[in-house]
């Protein structure tokens, strides 16, 4: 909405005032204006949405105070500027007290009342735009917009909804690609913290060494490059929730500082010994198997045990077929809005290919499948020649063919680690690059592929 279009109040039974201020509001501001010389009147006009309201206090049928608490409780965010010829302390006081944006006694200044104007109506459209940023936000991730048709996540759906009303800790396991994350926020967004911030933390896509700072910032001179104070994601998280994924691939001392956060509520900057209370409702999310990586010392146990108060875990696609078709209709209508484009569905064979495929990336490998599909789909459907070449093989991969014994007696002694090494080669080539789809047929973690990877300067894929 542009300036123009805004709609101004102006409320006062002094013909003289509603003349001198409509001229100043409308022709000089360039505001549209609308005049009422008394209170009901402009009660019964609220419904014409005005941007600011002009209230004389001395009104002939209803005090400009009352006017102001009936305006405030209809809308409480519309700001209402008071006028007033007695110009005392007391009633500026108790304007304010009850919700006015400001007060100006008369005659009035005009200097004064220009920026005052124009920081009401501003500050007014800021409100509103936040307020449908927090609503989109909330329907959004509500849970009528995850889409399944499954009975293991509708249970899903019945956890979470035992978590929206309290903030005892969450963990959430699923494969990568299974919409951790979308669970997460629906927890938020749906729950008691839903007006505070949520704040993500991928703890495996940024450096063991800055990961610290990241999480809780650290003061000036904390160490090299440290040039300024950084305020950490618990500070900026402060009312809200923390959501830290892949949490399994944080190193054991890093651990240690988020259990004293769960347990005592505080924590240091990096380089600080102030102590930082904190009010953050922590969820967290792994692709591990966090009970085999406590058992290899590879992860906390005392930690695991406050992470998982309230498991939830997600089933992979693959464990889920019944979602496959949903999902995929559900991509077509969002792609088609997004791209343009008017597919109206998939051909039966593409649809037994899509069905059949195991989905080693899950729910994110099938959205950007879709999204690739519609794209390149010419015709009314999804038609087989379009699916990615991995699903259209009978397969849905492309393996290696064993026909006899790997090793015989004449066989040569290879060294372990170049048979890994040659392994872990092999994976990335017949995948294709499909990182993801390598470390499930090694049973690798993907972090633990990643690691190996760099072991023995193998070049990621480029995506």
């Amino acid at each position: 909405m542009s300036e123009k279009e805004k709609l101004v109040f102006i409320v006062d039974d002094e013909p003289s005032i509603l003349k001198l201020v409509t001229h100043w509001v409308k022709g000089q501001w360039n505001y549209n204006v609308q005049t009422f010389e008394n209170g009901n009147d402009v009660l019964d006009n609220l419904n014409k949405d005005p941007d600011l309201v002009l209230l004389d206090i001395m009104l002939p049928d209803i005090n400009g105070t009352e006017v102001l608490e009936m305006i405030k409780a209809q809308n409480p965010d519309l700001p209402v500027i008071m006028l007033s010829a007695q110009g005392s302390v007391e009633v500026a006081l108790e304007s304010l007290r009850l919700g006015a944006f400001d007060y100006f006694p008369k005659p009035i200044d005009k200097n004064r009342l220009e920026p005052a104007l124009k920081n009401a109506i501003t500050n007014y459209d800021l409100n509103r735009q936040l307020k449908a940023i927090k609503q989109n936000l909330e329907e959004e991730f509500s849970f009528d917009n995850i889409v399944s048709s499954d009975k293991r996540m509708q249970d899903v759906f019945k956890m979470v909804s035992k978590v929206l009303d309290n903030d005892i800790t969450v963990l959430i396991n699923g494969e990568s690609g299974t919409g951790k994350e979308l669970i997460a926020r629906a927890v938020h967004y749906n729950g008691i913290r839903k007006d505070q911030p949520f704040i993500v933390v991928n703890c495996a896509s940024i450096p063991r060494e800055l990961l610290e700072s990241e999480l809780f910032g650290h003061e000036k001179g904390a160490f090299t490059g440290a040039h300024q104070r950084k305020i950490g994601k618990f500070e900026s998280a402060q009312g809200g929730t923390i959501f830290l994924d892949e949490i399994g691939e944080m190193e054991m001392s890093l651990q240690a500082k988020i259990l004293r956060v769960i347990q005592q509520k505080e924590f240091e900057r990096v380089g600080g010994s102030e102590l930082i209370k904190t009010n953050v409702r922590i969820i967290s999310a792994t692709n591990r198997d966090l009970e085999e990586a406590v058992e290899a010392k590879e992860f906390r146990e005392d930690l695991y045990y406050r992470l998982s108060s309230f498991p939830i875990t997600i089933p992979p696609l693959r464990d889920r077929k019944n979602d496959i078709l949903v999902l995929i209709e559900h991509f077509i209508e969002k792609f088609n809005e997004k791209l343009h484009k008017e597919v109206k569905g998939v051909s039966r064979k593409a649809a037994r290919l899509l069905y059949d495929y195991e989905w080693p990336g899950n729910v994110r490998e099938l959205e950007n499948t879709i999204e690739r599909c519609v794209i390149l789909s010419d015709g009314d459907n999804i038609e087989v020649d379009v699916l990615p070449r991995q699903i259209q093989s009978p397969d849905g991969s492309v393996s290696l063919k064993v026909t006899g014994p790997l090793f015989d007696e004449s066989s040569p002694i290879i060294p372990f680690e170049k048979l890994k090494e040659e392994a872990i080669r092999h994976a990335i080539k017949s995948t294709e690059g499909n990182i993801v789809e390598a470390a499930r047929k090694l049973s690798l973690g993907r972090a633990t592929l990643y690691r190996l990877m760099d072991k023995y300067n193998i070049e990621s894929p480029k995506n």
